[in-house]
């Protein structure tokens, strides 16, 4: 009877260790853009239709990277390929590509090797939000050129090149760290961009 007490007693603490650990493995911060999509607009133009083209980005990007761990962001699928730190740090570039593009601002080389994992996801996000609210104000979204040097490219280049890219490169994410153990979160519904609680 002891034996089975003490199997009882420690199959009960398992049982709570998992659940605590499967709700805090689907922990996310609100604050930060694209827990959920942002209503869509009223109007169809070619400003909100681009804005909801980066806003859909932004919500991928953030189930995508959210709650990975050390192991998560370390894996690469082979010697050559980038790992998913890698990745993200791609992406925060590509990010800035976008949100210049709609600043008008020239894109310059940037080192963002003094960022840890967190600080970068969350540039990243802000970023796409800025580049989708000025978007979603244009009524003429041909202004924003990539600014590359001299050379100026029309925003056509901005949605099959960082845009694109940037949501392919969510899908990896979310392939690798299925891989690793770590799946997004199942609440996700990427289709109507919301979150079951």
């Amino acid at each position: 009877m002891a034996s089975t007490d003490f199997y009882m007693k420690n199959f009960a603490l398992i049982v709570l260790f998992i659940i605590s650990m499967v709700s805090s493995a689907q922990t996310a911060d609100k604050s930060l853009p694209y827990y959920e999509l942002p209503e869509y607009s009223e109007n169809f133009t070619a400003g909100t239709v681009a804005a909801r083209q980066v806003e859909a980005l932004g919500f991928r990007y953030y189930w995508a990277t959210n709650n990975l761990v050390e192991k998560d962001l370390a894996y690469k699928s082979d010697k050559d390929a980038r790992s998913v730190d890698e990745t993200i740090e791609h992406i925060l570039n590509l990010s800035y590509v976008i949100v210049n593009s709609t600043l008008k601002k020239p894109n310059e080389k940037t080192d963002f090797s003094q960022l840890d994992f967190e600080a970068k996801r969350k540039q990243t996000l802000i970023n796409l939000k800025i580049a989708a609210d000025i978007l979603k104000q244009s009524d003429d979204i041909s202004q924003f050129k990539i600014i590359l040097g001299e050379r100026e490219v029309p925003f056509w280049n901005a949605i099959n090149g960082p845009i694109a890219d940037a949501i392919w490169h969510c899908g990896q994410i979310a392939s690798f760290r299925r891989i690793t153990g770590n799946p997004i979160n199942p609440n996700v519904n990427h289709f109507m961009g919301t979150v079951k609680e």
